[in-house]
C-alpha cells in the first residue's frame, strides 16, 4: 500500500482535529472523576450533526484511550425516548462553570465554540474505567458531567488549570457575562436511570438570565 492509498484508509480519524479538555464523572458514583482529553470530528450537519470524540487521559503520545463520546444537539436529544435519554449528560454547567476548555483556540474561537456546545448533550462510555490500571479492566463505565458547584475534585481542577495555564474561576466569570446566563445548579443523578436536566433541579428546566451588577 502506497502513501496515497494509506491516507485513504485513515479517513475515519483524519477529521478528529477538534481538541478540548473536561472532567468526566461516573454516573453511578460521583466520587469517580477523570480529567479527559477530547479529540473530536463532525459527522453530518445542523441539528442532525454529531461530534464523535476519542477520549484520552493525557495529551502525550503514550496516552491511554479511555473511551468515546457522542455529542448531539438539544433538538435531537429531545426526540429520543426516555429509555435512551438516561445515557446522555448535559453540557450547560461544564460550559458556564468553566469545566470545559479548548486551550489551542484563541479567546473568541473558544467562546464561540463553547456557546455552540452549551445546550448539547453527550453520551460517554469509558472502556478503560480506571486509568491507573495498566490494562482496561472491568465493564465499560457510563460517564456523566459536573452539573453544579461543589461537585468537582478540586485537585483535578488545579492540575488541569496549571497544565494549560488557565483559571477555571476566571473562565466561569467571563462566560457568564458573555453568554448571559447564570451558572446552572443541578445535583448529581440519584441513579443511573435519572434523566439529565440542563439548568435547574426542579420546575421548568430553563436558564436564569445573568444578574447585572447595579
Amino acid at each position: 500500500m502506497n502513501r496515497q492509498e494509506a491516507d485513504k484508509v485513515m479517513g475515519p480519524i483524519s477529521n478528529h482535529g477538534l481538541f478540548f479538555c473536561g472532567f468526566h464523572v461516573a454516573k453511578n458514583n460521583p466520587e469517580v472523576q477523570v480529567t479527559t482529553m477530547h479529540y473530536c470530528g463532525m459527522r453530518g450537519e445542523g441539528d442532525h450533526g454529531m461530534h464523535q470524540c476519542l477520549l484520552y487521559d493525557s495529551v502525550g503520545p503514550g496516552a491511554k484511550l479511555l473511551g468515546v463520546e457522542y455529542i448531539v444537539s438539544d433538538k435531537l436529544f429531545r426526540s429520543l425516548p426516555d429509555e435512551e435519554k438516561k445515557y446522555w449528560h448535559p453540557h450547560t454547567y461544564e460550559v458556564l462553570g468553566g469545566g470545559l476548555v479548548a486551550p489551542v483556540m484563541n479567546h473568541q474561537e473558544e467562546l464561540d465554540f463553547m456557546t455552540n456546545l452549551l445546550t448539547t448533550w453527550g453520551k460517554t462510555w469509558h472502556t478503560w474505567p480506571d486509568p491507573t490500571t495498566p490494562l482496561p479492566l472491568g465493564e465499560p463505565l457510563l460517564m456523566w458531567s459536573l452539573t453544579g458547584d461543589g461537585q468537582s475534585n478540586l485537585e483535578l481542577v488545579a492540575e488541569r488549570d496549571k497544565q494549560f495555564g488557565v483559571s477555571t474561576a476566571k473562565i466561569q466569570a467571563e462566560r457568564v457575562e458573555a453568554i448571559g446566563y447564570e451558572v446552572p445548579q443541578v445535583p448529581p443523578p440519584k441513579s443511573v436511570a435519572t434523566i439529565g436536566r440542563q439548568w435547574t433541579a426542579t420546575g421548568e428546566d430553563s436558564p436564569t438570565p445573568r444578574k447585572k451588577s447595579s
